[in-house]
Parts: structure tokens; C-alpha cells; sequence
């Protein structure tokens, strides 16, 4: 029999893992494993396998698939980054540069706004729920729903996100994006413009980083080499060039019907 020796290569970087990973037998085992380290111990075992299924199913690479089903895509996805970034280490391939702007995306106005509402929302049916509920628990005779429905929550948490900047908030309360609204710089006609079209790269301006401030070969056409501030949002802080377009998202299943026209097979079905 004939070795390749890069598959050894690969075999030796990955021998940790795989003598860690021998205990796990099933499925289940694997789950439980996956629950553990997520600080589910105390749990009993039933309870831990189902959250470790919901994680994977909905927080684990949305992109791949949100489904039940879509585990083995989501595999496959996970094996095609372990091997790229074995073969970066070993030096048969070089790595990828983070600053390349075709690898970045804008997040405008419509979707800033569409994550703030999605956020409101969910805390106002919390909140809706956790009022029921009390009502239940001391068992009025009538449930009074409109008490419970205080939609007023989500127009004074669109109002105050706008009048602040301050977007969104994590399970913790701490704010999570800083300086998304302002207010528009009317000195002139062009700061108007130029104002209007600003980026801001999300990265602390303390850091002392300097690729990611440096132009960029991709930075082409796109973003302004000149109008950037001084001091710490240099480079950080950019504008879209007055003929630069924001292309919107597409649907994908016309392009996905035409490739497997031409006989490209999808991942399910590869041995």
C-alpha cells in the first residue's frame, strides 16, 4: 500500500483531536460532550442532549442551514475549514488576507434597522409572556391583554436607538454597537455627501492594529484613499467613493438551478 505524505501530515496535526474525540461512541455521546463544555453539567442527560441539538441546529453556522436536516452539509463545511486552515499551517497554501474588501459586506440602514426591530420584538414577547403568565399564577378572573401588550417598548426602543446611536443591546444589557445614527453634517454640500456615505469598520480605535488602517490594492474604485480622519479612527473610518454602488443581496435559487443544469452535484449527494 502507498502513504501520501501530506495525508500524514494532516494525520499528525489532527492526532490530539482524534485521541480526545476515541471516548465517543454514539451520537448522544457526542451531544452530551458538546453540552458539557457549554456549562450544561449540572443538567441531566436528556436535557443536555437537547440543547446541544438546538445549538447546532440554529446557532452553529446559520448560514450553511437552520434545519434539521442540514447536519451533513454543515459537516462538510466544517471539514472544508479545518482543511484549509491544515493546509495554511503546513504552508501549502497561503492564508487568507481579512482586509480584502470582496470578502466584506455592508451592513445598511434597512438591516441595522431590521436587527434593532427583530431585538424589540423579541423582548416584547418576553415581557407579553411573563405578564400572562403572573396573571395566571394569581388567577384573575380575566387576563387583561392589553396590559399585557406594551407595544409602546418597541417605538421607544427604535426612538432612543436613533437619538442616541447607541444600537442594540446583548443578554447583558451592555450596548452593542456605538455611533450608528448621527447627526448629519450640514457644513456643506460636499461634507453632506461625504457624510451620508461613511463607513466605520468595527474594531476598537484604542487598538494600536495597523493593517487593517493601511489602503488596501481592493480598496479600489470603492473607498477614498484621501478623506479619512486623524488621529485614533484612522483608516478605520473610510468613505465610499462618490460613483461606488452598495449592491443588495439576490436570490440564489435561480443561480443554484443553472449549475445544476450543468451537471455540478450538490454536497448530499458526493460520496
Amino acid at each position: 500500500m502507498i502513504y501520501d505524505h501530506s495525508d500524514t501530515d494532516m494525520i499528525d496535526m489532527l492526532r490530539a483531536s482524534l485521541e480526545e474525540a476515541a471516548i465517543i461512541r454514539t451520537r448522544e455521546d457526542a451531544l452530551d460532550f458538546i453540552a458539557k463544555r457549554g456549562g450544561q453539567d449540572s443538567k441531566p442527560r436528556n436535557d443536555r442532549v437537547r440543547w446541544a441539538t438546538i445549538l447546532l441546529e440554529e446557532d452553529f453556522l446559520p448560514h450553511v442551514s437552520t434545519s434539521p436536516d442540514g447536519h451533513l452539509r454543515k459537516g462538510y463545511f466544517v471539514g472544508y475549514m479545518v482543511n484549509r486552515m491544515l493546509t495554511a499551517a503546513l504552508g501549502r497554501a497561503t492564508e487568507d488576507d481579512r482586509d480584502y474588501y470582496g470578502k466584506k459586506r455592508l451592513e445598511m440602514a434597512g438591516t441595522l434597522l431590521a436587527g434593532l426591530f427583530r431585538q424589540l420584538f423579541r423582548q416584547f414577547i418576553d415581557d407579553m409572556v411573563k405578564t400572562i403568565q403572573k396573571d395566571m399564577y394569581n388567577r384573575r378572573s380575566q387576563l387583561n391583554l392589553n396590559q399585557a401588550m406594551r407595544s409602546e417598548n418597541i417605538t421607544r426602543g427604535i426612538k432612543s436607538a436613533l437619538s442616541t446611536g447607541n444600537w442594540g443591546k446583548d443578554r447583558h444589557g451592555n450596548v452593542q454597537k456605538t455611533g450608528v445614527s448621527q447627526v448629519l453634517n450640514r457644513l456643506t454640500f460636499a461634507s453632506s455627501l461625504s457624510h451620508m456615505r461613511r463607513l466605520t469598520t468595527p474594531l476598537s480605535k484604542q487598538g494600536k492594529l495597523t493593517k487593517p488602517r493601511q489602503l488596501h490594492n481592493s480598496h479600489w474604485g470603492m473607498v477614498c484613499p484621501a478623506e479619512t480622519p486623524e488621529g485614533q479612527a484612522c483608516g478605520l473610518v473610510k468613505n465610499l467613493t462618490l460613483m461606488a454602488l452598495a449592491s443588495v443581496g439576490s436570490d440564489v435559487t435561480e443561480i443554484i438551478h443553472k449549475l445544476q443544469d450543468c451537471g455540478v452535484k450538490e454536497f448530499e449527494r458526493m460520496t
